[in-house]
Order: structure tokens, then sequence, then C-alpha cells
């Protein structure tokens, strides 16, 4: 797409293509289910309208809207955002399945970090808390990963017992 931008629209000055260019490129996308002759057609019929109430978006295309080389290089730039929006589409599923994939590695790292780190005065605090309310004998905590995960199967045990009233 960034390929095809150079090419088109040489008469305009470089902030005429770029507003040209945005423009276009947002009508594209907006309308992924109308062909890119139609989206055209009813961008030309705009900007004549606009034209005639004298209230043009684009005032510099009053002379080229009727132009054959405009109609050429918009057609083939709109033809090129569509390929690129379609490609993009298209990649959604891998870029999801990449972004699961990325934050399960992370949770993964943390948890291997954890494993590394001793226990924290917060949860040695709550874990003898715990152990004093349940009658629980305390076992000594290497890692804030034992400690996290003693922790949550002591709430989880005692959780069942008080829900099923035993």
């Amino acid at each position: 797409m960034y390929n095809v931008k150079n090419q088109v629209f040489q008469e305009f000055t470089k902030t005429q293509k770029s507003m040209l260019c945005s423009f276009l490129r947002a009508l594209v996308k907006k309308s992924p289910n109308i062909d890119v002759e139609q989206l055209f057609n009813n961008f030309i019929d705009d900007e004549m309208y606009y034209l005639e109430i004298n209230n043009p978006h684009f005032e510099f295309l009053a002379e080229h809207l009727e132009d054959e080389n405009f109609r050429h290089d918009a057609q083939m730039f709109m033809n090129e955002c569509r390929k690129y929006y379609d490609y993009k589409k298209s990649q959604e599923p891998i870029l999801k399945a990449q972004k699961e994939f990325e934050k399960k590695k992370r949770a993964f790292l943390r948890e291997v970090k954890m494993g590394h780190e001793l226990p924290t005065k917060k949860q040695l605090y709550y874990y003898e808390r715990l152990c004093k309310k349940y009658s629980i004998e305390k076992k000594e905590l290497k890692s804030k990963l034992e400690a996290r995960d003693e922790i949550d199967r002591i709430i989880k045990e005692h959780e069942k017992e008080n829900l099923y009233g035993i």
C-alpha cells in the first residue's frame, strides 16, 4: 500500500496527497463490503455535490474529479487499501493466538521467578494466621510460589467445608 501511495497523485502537494489518501483509506476501511468501483463513484458523487453547494472537502480536487488519471490513481490506491485491510483481517486469528501465547509465557515466567524468591512477610503472617485459625500444622515455606499455593490450598479446602457445612 505504501509503495502505491508513492506512485499515485503526483500532481498534488504532499499535504494534499496525504489528506486525500487518508480520506480514501478511511472510506475503504469503513465499507469493507462495498466494491471499490462503487466506493469511488460514491466519493466522486459526494465531492461533486459539495462542490455545487460551495463547501468542498478537497478544494484542490475541483479540476481533477473527471480526470481519467485521477480515477486510475484513486482506484489503484483504494484497491491496495482493500488488499491491505483484507490481509490484516486474515491475520487476526494468528495475532490473537500469539497474544494468548505471550500471556501464558509471561504467567509461566512470573511463576518461575516467584519460585526463586523468598516469601514476603505478609505471606508468612497470613499463612501463620490461617494455620492458627484452622489448627493446621505449619511447614516451612521456601518461596513466594510455595507460599501462594499453600495459602490457596488452605482457603479452598476450608471454603468447601464452610460451603457444605462440614
